[in-house]
């Protein structure tokens, strides 16, 4: 049915309220992920290969990508911005660019015939990765007890790959100092060495900035041209395990373990547009002192641990889902006011990893037992009036005032002449494309998969 035809303005709440789809074909399900559209769900399994269901039409599995699979499970998976590319990462130490053009729809299995046109081999097994919202063939990805790395695969034969800094800035610019001072105790220099990052992520748009969080609580903000450390913050002394930004570029949350979720204000530069740079040194100082903690997330009475955290499109919410056997439901918060609205029920097992699908106003989540896909959504009410203009809808009976010439008889020839007379006054334009959907978000040309449904 027709987006228009739902009447999504009915429903006053933006948030999924009831679960209303289990997805669970192909295997054990680890990490989602949806396309910006919304369209397409991509998931990574335990077996190393990725699942593609078709969200809008409820085709179910429209692609199975295990050609060329991971050979251990799938740890993170990310979208390009145009929906055609898929980038995947394992505890196989490898990561894989998938063209999802090259999907050959019409073998049986749905397998891909060499979809992969980028792999690129670490280390150490890879926690997750992230690409770039203007160029697919570059991201970031954090590895296990590693630095972190910008990864530039423009060039198929020529992968330039960067270790990025995991101290903070102002360690990094003590190192520097003493140089040519006493030389620390080892012991100091130990500590140093501790800091692993575990959370990597671009800023929206453009892209200009790459944030990281280690082990130790701190914030490192990279610069994507450059690739050295701008500004450091602490926000916490514990592990930071999930770092989210908002799509509009507004809000970032920390999560940690020490059991609280931490939503700071960005400041606006850091989501800019255009690629101006800044105009001097001491506006850009002033400027980074404006991260501050808005509001602080936490379960003060069962002391949870949160696995994931993910915003809605424009920031009014967030959600988050529990760790341990003894809660199986997602948190759903009120961001302006920090206050908690709604736990998600339904699942009867613990769940991992959460998105938010921002164009169908649905919530994902996996299940740690049964690897299932659970989806949470909202249920637009039937609303005749959508198909028929005219057509009103009452709750109770009201007195009706006849018109004069309401039921009079008139000749069918003569009301169709008046008929067309109003339609040649009516110009209908059947070329422009609307610029914005029902739920006014921007209608932008997205890849679709090829698919054979025969």
């Amino acid at each position: 049915m027709n987006l228009s035809l739902q009447d999504p303005f009915a429903v006053a709440k933006e948030f999924p309220e009831s679960l209303t789809q289990t997805l669970s074909a192909g295997g054990h399900s680890v990490v989602i992920q949806f396309n910006s559209r919304g369209d397409y769900l991509a998931s990574g399994l335990t077996d190393g290969s990725i699942i593609i269901y078709d969200i809008s039409s409820n085709a179910g599995v429209i692609a199975h990508l295990k050609k060329d699979r991971h050979s251990r499970p799938v740890t993170s998976i990310s979208w390009s911005s145009c929906g055609r590319y898929i980038l995947s990462t394992s505890q196989d130490w490898t990561c894989k660019l998938w063209d999802l053009s090259k999907v050959n729809s019409e073998r049986d299995d749905f397998a891909a015939s060499s979809a992969v046109i980028r792999n690129v081999k670490f280390d150490g097994p890879i926690w997750s990765a992230v690409l770039h919202p203007r160029n697919h063939f570059i991201f970031v990805a954090s590895l296990f007890e590693d630095h972190p790395v910008h990864v530039d695969a423009e060039d198929e034969h020529n992968v330039v790959i960067t270790r990025l800094q995991t101290q903070p800035r102002e360690i990094i610019q003590g190192e520097d100092n003493s140089e040519s001072a006493t030389p620390e105790p080892e012991s100091k220099k130990k500590k140093v060495e501790k800091h692993v990052t575990l959370a990597t992520t671009f800023t929206p748009n453009l892209g200009l900035y790459i944030l990281t969080g280690t082990s130790k609580g701190w914030l490192n903000i990279i610069s994507s041209k450059t690739l050295e450390t701008v500004h450091s913050i602490k926000f916490t002394n514990s592990n930071i395990k999930n770092l989210v930004i908002s799509p509009n570029g507004r809000k970032l949350a920390i999560n940690s373990s020490d059991r609280i979720i931490r939503q700071i204000i960005l400041p606006d530069f850091l989501n800019r547009r255009n690629d101006e740079d800044l105009n001097g040194e001491e506006k850009v100082e002033e400027e980074w002192d404006e991260f501050e903690v808005e509001h602080k997330y936490q379960d003060l009475i069962n002391r949870l641990q949160w696995n994931s955290v993910v915003f809605n499109h424009n920031a009014e919410f967030l959600v988050a889902s529990t760790f341990g056997q003894s809660s199986q439901d997602l948190y759903v918060w009120e961001t302006s006011m920090g206050s908690l609205v709604k736990i998600l029920e339904g699942s009867n097992e613990e769940l991992i990893d959460v998105k938010w699908n921002y164009s169908k106003c649905m919530i994902g989540s996996t299940g740690l037992d049964s690897g299932y896909v659970y989806l949470w959504s909202i249920q637009f009410p039937q609303k005749w009036s959508a198909l028929a203009p005219d057509f009103v809808e009452i709750e109770e009976n009201i007195e009706y005032d006849e018109k004069e010439d309401e039921f009079d008889i008139i000749d069918d020839q003569v009301l169709v002449q008046k008929r067309l007379e109003e339609e040649e006054d009516l110009v209908v334009d059947i070329l422009t494309m609307e610029k914005y959907d029902a739920r006014g978000f921007d209608i932008e040309e997205s890849f679709i998969i090829p698919v054979k449904y025969d």
